[in-house]
């Protein structure tokens, strides 16, 4: 899950309107020291709701492949699927004001979305910087509750998975191959093959 959460960039995070139902909104996200932070405006809908009911559920995932029907079946529809990974947090949000927090988050963020650099390193003793922190909303997710769900045909046995495996080789759509590697990594039942 670790690694998972490393490589993707975005989630949706669900917080509790005003009105009772959820709603949902696609974030850029970083992990530090276990707990997931996330930015925004210090005003808005989302800090809003969340200074009502700061119980928030964060949802990340990656579409590998989709598994048409005809992999395994000429006629019926029901074997269509998608391999994935997905990861889903509950928790509360805090919102953060510590400047070095700040810092240390912000800097994990432009590591991940900017690995290139091209900037200065934050520095809580540059006014700029010190202007720019204190401007902008900063999110930590405390986990309470994580769970995941890698799927890539663990449940599918025999003749079947070689159609599937077949199926994904002769596609060699873009992210094929990869998928054939995670399902030899996670399938139990082709573990040593």
């Amino acid at each position: 899950m670790t690694a998972f959460l490393e490589e993707m960039s975005f989630g949706y995070l669900a917080t509790n309107g005003e009105d009772g139902c959820p709603r949902v909104k696609a974030l850029n996200f970083v992990c530090v020291d276990g707990d997931v932070y996330m930015h925004g405006a210090k005003s808005g809908e989302k800090i809003q709701d969340l200074a009502r009911d700061n119980r928030v559920t964060f949802a990340v995932a990656k579409e590998y492949a989709i598994i048409p029907s005809y992999f395994t079946d000429a006629r019926l529809a029901c074997p269509a699927t998608a391999f994935f990974k997905s990861v889903t947090i509950r928790g509360r949000m805090e919102v953060v004001h510590d400047l070095d927090v700040k810092a240390r988050a912000f800097t994990k963020f432009m590591e991940k979305l900017q690995p290139e650099g091209g900037y200065d390193p934050f520095d809580t003793n540059d006014a700029d910087y010190v202007a720019n922190l204190k401007a902008v909303a900063l999110l930590k997710l405390v986990p309470e509750d994580i769970s995941a769900k890698f799927k890539f045909g663990q449940n599918i046995k025999g003749e079947k998975r070689e159609q599937v495996m077949a199926g994904l080789t002769e596609r060699d759509g873009e992210l094929d191959a990869e998928t054939l590697a995670l399902m030899k990594k996670f399938c139990p039942h082709h573990q040593g093959k």
